[in-house]
């Protein structure tokens, strides 16, 4: 448990320890003015995860993947939803971990990944931390048809469009999760800037 000069834990629930830990945390907050505040919230651990952007530079296409997604679903999200791979580090280093899921997810099989950035994708009740990564990729680096973890009910299909329609699909609303658009503007701004990508 983090601990800080400005946050006194008093009371925590678990309320919920199922698929993953939902808990409801009671505490003091110092706040600027010098008061101390008590406040309620409820925080959800899923653990941390990785998410990458496969690109390749020469025919300028990048990898996502599409898959069914229960929760846009139920807040009116109809259709599979357009992704980067990525998956939840358990308990291996980010880096191990999205080499891994990115071959389960995609069929690439990619040995240079390069960290980007990590960011708290939604910080008001979700633990998460999740660290970014690009890497070039090309035909020879297929080694399967992907598709993800039946097992696990995944039943993933891989998309491979050049940068530009991708940047078309976050304009006209096809691409709508955060960590892709963000993977995709970054591609944008640094991997294919010039023209050539890379």
């Amino acid at each position: 448990m983090t601990v800080s000069h400005r946050v006194r834990i008093e009371d925590v629930t678990t309320l919920s320890d199922d698929w993953y830990v939902l808990k409801k945390t009671t505490f003091s907050f110092l706040r600027g003015d010098g008061a101390w505040q008590r406040q309620s919230r409820e925080t959800y651990d899923r653990g941390n995860g990785a998410t990458i952007l496969l690109y390749d530079p020469a025919r300028r296409t990048v990898v996502l993947t599409r898959q069914f997604r229960y929760p846009t679903f139920v807040n009116g999200h109809d259709d599979l939803l357009i992704e980067a791979p990525a998956g939840l580090l358990d308990n291996a280093s980010p880096e191990e971990r999205i080499k891994a899921e990115v071959e389960e997810e995609t069929g690439y099989r990619v040995t240079d990944v390069r960290p980007i950035f990590d960011a708290f994708m939604s910080p008001g009740s979700v633990t998460e931390r999740l660290h970014f990564f690009i890497g070039a990729y090309s035909a020879t680096d297929r080694v399967s048809d992907g598709g993800g973890n039946a097992d696990e009910g995944e039943d993933i299909e891989r998309l491979e469009p050049t940068i530009e329609e991708a940047l078309r699909m976050i304009e006209d609303g096809r691409i709508r999760d955060g960590k892709t658009i963000m993977l995709l503007q970054y591609a944008a701004l640094h991997v294919f800037r010039d023209g050539r990508g890379g």
